[in-house]
């Protein structure tokens, strides 16, 4: 059976992939910093019938990384690894101005370098020829994608969005080997849509190695007061992401935008909100699951629940 570690999954959009993973028979590594409540969704889990370890620690320690990917490796190796777990870096969000420096440095840490350091740990494993090679005959997309109506996904990533004339401004010369994709995540029983204008112009063919998701952001590509400090590191994880897929061409490497939902993150960012407008974290994964599905190249893509926004007007 696959192997998947996901981080920041006691609660949330962490919660709900691994319950989905769990419900196609995954077994799971799963993390977060309370162990009273992942011990519980680990519970939850386990009622699947499969393997479950649970974790808690903080994903800012090397050691409790280490511990992660060693998990995987007992349960028999790692396909899918899920950097979700993330902090913003002040509660509520506030203006650069006024925004600690201390707590810039966290949200680095935990957002990016973090990340990165758990890839690094997981590398040896991901890199073995992966049962995601054949995880599409096995486990086929059924059904819609309720979230997405009649997509046109014709929209790119710029990721430079506000610099003029920068080195990157096109979408075609991010890197010399892989096209930039920011495709929305259906439409509904279609195959994943992207729009690439690099296509078949050299990009690296994945391999057979496993995925790496990285949820990220859409305060990383927009400029939203006060959500500086928390999208300067998403902007920073997509950068890195990009940079990991053209250096890893025999892995799958996303990074995805999965919008406004339903969070103990969200509420903490934006208290004086209504949090009933905006959707549960189990809308949005039936898109990552696709991505799973459709074996989707590397590339930056857009999940979001009930329909899709426009590309250029994001929701954080």
């Amino acid at each position: 059976m696959p192997v998947a570690i996901i981080t920041g999954a006691s609660k949330g959009l962490g919660r709900a992939l691994a319950a989905a993973l769990a419900g196609r028979g995954w077994d799971l590594v799963v993390d977060a910093r309370s162990a009273g409540p992942l011990e519980e969704a680990a519970r939850e889990l386990r009622g699947a019938g499969v393997r479950v370890v649970a974790l808690p620690g903080d994903v800012a320690d090397g050691g409790h990384r280490a511990a992660l990917v060693a998990a995987a490796g007992e349960l028999g190796g790692l396909d899918l690894l899920v950097n979700n777990a993330s902090v913003l870096g002040a509660e509520p969000l506030v203006r650069l101005a006024d925004h600690p420096l201390d707590g810039l440095r966290a949200a680095l840490e935990v957002n990016v370098v973090a990340p990165l350091g758990l890839i690094q740990e997981g590398l040896p494993l991901l890199r073995i020829p992966s049962y995601l090679s054949s995880y599409e005959e096995v486990t086929p997309y059924v059904g819609n994608a309720p979230y997405i109506e009649d997509v046109g996904n014709g929209a790119t990533y710029d990721p430079h969005p506000y610099v003029e004339n920068a080195r990157n401004t096109g979408p075609s010369d991010l890197t010399p080997s892989m096209g930039v994709r920011d495709a929305l995540i259906g439409p509904k029983g279609t195959s994943v849509g992207v729009s690439d204008a690099t296509a078949g112009a050299g990009r690296a063919t994945p391999g057979a190695g496993g995925a790496i998701l990285n949820i990220s952001s859409d305060a990383a590509v927009e400029a939203y007061p006060a959500w500086g400090g928390y999208g300067s590191a998403k902007a920073a994880l997509d950068q890195q992401s990009a940079v990991l897929a053209v250096e890893e061409p025999g892995l799958r490497v996303w990074w995805v935008d999965p919008g406004d939902m339903r969070t103990d993150l969200y509420a903490a960012a934006e208290p004086d909100e209504d949090p009933s407008a905006r959707p549960l974290p189990g809308t949005v994964v039936p898109g990552l699951l696709r991505l799973l599905d459709e074996r989707a190249p590397s590339g930056r893509y857009r999940a979001a629940a009930g329909a899709a926004a426009p590309d250029g007007a994001g929701s954080r």
